[in-house]
């Protein structure tokens, strides 16, 4: 999604900082790589893999051309979750006319999640045609052998076409009622998106689709690489997207923002007991001022961390007029009568998610 910018002048070069060892973690504040360059991993996610964390994100340029694929989906390592290393591209934009990833297409929110049965990484994003504005809607996922890649692009598509979610009414199989039932033939429109695996080794894909107006939570087939067949709708018409979710104590948490363009707006939560649902709304998880409240900090979730039983909130901040200057607001959740609860902090450390309840 387009969220909350701030005017600055464009910044073509990667912004650079003195390196040195950091044990904070700064919301909103430049945050250096290895080798002292602000780390370029955009609307991303987390993978932790044989004890080392991999930040995978959209590589942003400068100006308003950053909005758009330019190089690919940057990936970083760690092992503490505040010193990064730059481990390169993982998946590459490519200069054919004829491929979906063309350079000038747009590939946001990319994930991976690994299958322990074909020992493959895969990797999905939310992907634009390039030329098209937002009308593709549509799914990519490319696989590589090894974590940080390189990634072999496999293709993009509109997920289940041909199939009815599970929990839709008869009523709403009517093509003039709903574009659920518009889109059935030619598979449904997929935005904003995030994946889950679940503790059973079984994937999900999140998805804003509908117009935007409706989250689909749809299971992948054994490989992660297709959609399984088996999909519901979250929240009809609920107007969700920026999609993170997270499971604690047996049960599905997931954190979403709503619809305003590029401007903030406040952020939802909502909890089910099971991951199709019925999902129950328990609110805005910001702890605040008004106004933080109002526009999540200035930001837009992606991302839900797992951290030794705790679990971190990861937001952006977009700057669409600079995208190369977005800046990444990470920040503990905390628990309020089984309600997730998001408060700032100008900084903080991991030793701090120790005390929360």
């Amino acid at each position: 999604m387009k969220a909350f910018w701030v005017s600055l002048a464009l910044i073509v070069a990667p912004i650079t900082v003195a390196v040195a060892a950091e044990t904070a973690i700064r919301p909103g504040a430049i945050w250096p790589d290895d080798k002292g360059v602000h780390i370029n991993a955009h609307g991303g996610g987390v993978l932790l893999h044989d004890g080392v964390y991999y930040w995978f994100g959209e590589h942003k340029i400068g100006g308003d051309a950053g909005n758009r694929a330019h190089i690919g989906v940057h990936v970083y390592s760690s092992r503490h979750l505040t010193n990064w290393k730059d481990e390169g591209i993982a998946l590459s934009v490519v200069d054919d006319p004829m491929s979906d990833i063309v350079k000038g297409s747009v590939i946001e929110r990319p994930k991976v999640i690994y299958n322990k049965k074909t020992r493959k990484f895969v990797m999905w994003f939310h992907l634009e045609l390039k030329g098209l504005g937002y009308k593709s809607a549509r799914a990519g996922v490319a696989v590589a052998d090894k974590v940080t890649g390189p990634y072999v692009y496999q293709g993009s598509f509109r997920p289940n076409a041909g199939v009815w979610p599970v929990n839709l009414s008869e009523a709403d199989k009517d093509p003039a009622k709903t574009v659920v039932a518009r889109d059935f033939e030619t598979g449904q429109m997929a935005r904003d998106m995030t994946l889950f695996v679940d503790d059973d080794g079984k994937a999900y894909h999140l998805y804003a689709s509908e117009e935007n107006h409706t989250m689909h939570i749809s299971q992948l087939s054994e490989d992660y690489l297709r959609p399984a067949g088996k999909y519901a709708r979250m929240m009809p018409m609920g107007d969700d997207e920026a999609p993170a979710i997270f499971k604690r104590n047996g049960r599905y948490y997931l954190l979403t923002s709503g619809l305003t363009g590029w401007a903030p707006n406040p952020a939802k939560s909502y909890v089910a007991d099971h991951i199709f649902g019925p999902w129950k709304a328990l609110g805005n998880p910001v702890r605040g001022t008004p106004e933080q409240a109002a526009v999540t900090f200035g930001g837009q979730s992606t991302f839900v961390l797992p951290y030794r039983g705790r679990f971190i909130f990861m937001g952006d901040i977009w700057r669409p007029k600079d995208a190369i200057d977005g800046r990444y607001f990470w920040l503990p959740i905390e628990w309020e009568n089984e309600k997730p609860v998001i408060r700032w902090r100008d900084q903080w450390t991991l030793k701090d998610l120790e005390g929360l309840k």
